[in-house]
């Protein structure tokens, strides 16, 4: 059997945080973020929301708005960098709020490439016979992990929640696959837990999200300008061939680098990051989602997806759109 993207659902919090927020907290202005970033609005979790109720929300949206039940869903991959908690995992609680009472559930952390993570396992998980319909989840609380004092940083950062179903099928959808990690690029993009040390570097140890911005942008523009033409000829397509592009949605001017260097048309590509800022692993699903609802992606488009993030990490699919 082969492994077949069926259907999509997402959820955002209510409570919507523009840029005027960060005006009386930190030394910016809402033009500078805007120019900077591409950001206007971002939302931010309510105090006693996390990341196991936005999966929950996301996948209850994906069942109505298809049709679809949950029932027989027999696997969930959470892929998240902001769990509730260390253990249990998020997707076990997921099973539980859900009710899947015969489902297996793991969380997988691969940051901002995180559900393109997802997706290649679900993959594998159906071609390996051991699964038939598995839940992907890209979903994050990264407000709860956001350095207020850092104006370069906390001013980026969106909560937020997106899934897919994965089904075995006779004929799959998932056309290719890249997946790929630079180890020694995790000094400049991390959340620091416990550890005091990442390759020789001293790092701030607050359990807040710390980030070279500079080195990452120069890294996600040449790494994954890199990977478009790779991916595009595993799925036997040329890059012309793509009808969306849908990179991970960490910075506006990052999607603008990516499509200069590379010549794809911005008009053809995706993102969230203007209405929900950087959301981690949930921002592709959600910018997929929102090309949905406007009538951008139709049945039958190849979408080409990649993430990047804090790892180094990348990974990539292309898509055929089921519609």
């Amino acid at each position: 059997m082969q492994a077949k993207v069926t259907a999509i659902g997402t959820y955002v919090p209510e409570r919507i945080v523009d840029n005027q927020y960060f005006e009386s907290i930190v030394e910016t202005s809402d033009e500078w973020i805007v120019s900077r970033t591409g950001i206007h609005t971002r939302r931010f979790a309510a105090e006693t929301e996390f990341t196991s109720h936005l999966c929950t929300a996301a996948a209850l949206n994906l069942a109505e708005e298809n049709n679809v039940t949950l029932d027989d869903v027999d696997f969930i991959i959470v892929a998240t960098v902001t769990p509730d908690q260390i253990m249990p995992s998020v997707a076990s609680q997921v099973q539980d709020k859900l009710g899947l009472t015969h489902a297996g559930a793991i969380d997988i952390s691969a940051a901002c490439a995180g559900f393109g993570y997802g997706v290649i396992l679900a993959q594998g998980l159906i071609a390996a016979g051991t699964h038939r319909k598995v839940l992907v989840f890209g979903a994050e609380t990264l407000t709860k992990f956001t350095n207020y004092e850092d104006r370069t940083s906390c001013i980026l950062f969106g909560d937020g929640a997106g899934c897919v179903l994965v089904e075995a099928a006779e004929k799959g959808n998932i056309l290719a696959a890249v997946a790929g990690s630079q180890g020694d690029g995790g000094k400049d993009l991390y959340i620091s837990g416990k550890r005091k040390q990442i390759n020789g570097q001293d790092i701030i140890t607050d359990n807040k999200i710390h980030q070279n911005g500079r080195a990452v942008f120069k890294w996600a523009v040449n790494t994954v300008s890199a990977q478009m033409p790779v991916l595009a000829q595993r799925a036997n397509l040329e890059i012309s061939d793509i009808n969306w592009f849908i990179p991970h949605s960490a910075n506006m001017r990052i999607i603008e680098a990516l499509c200069n260097q590379t010549g794809f048309p911005i008009e053809k590509t995706l993102e969230s990051i203007s209405v929900y800022g950087n959301t981690s692993s949930a921002s592709i699903p959600l910018a997929l989602h929102r090309g949905i609802r406007e009538g951008k992606v139709k049945k039958g488009d190849k979408l080409m997806l990649i993430g990047f993030g804090g790892g180094l990490v990348y990974a990539g699919i292309v898509l055929e759109w089921p519609g």
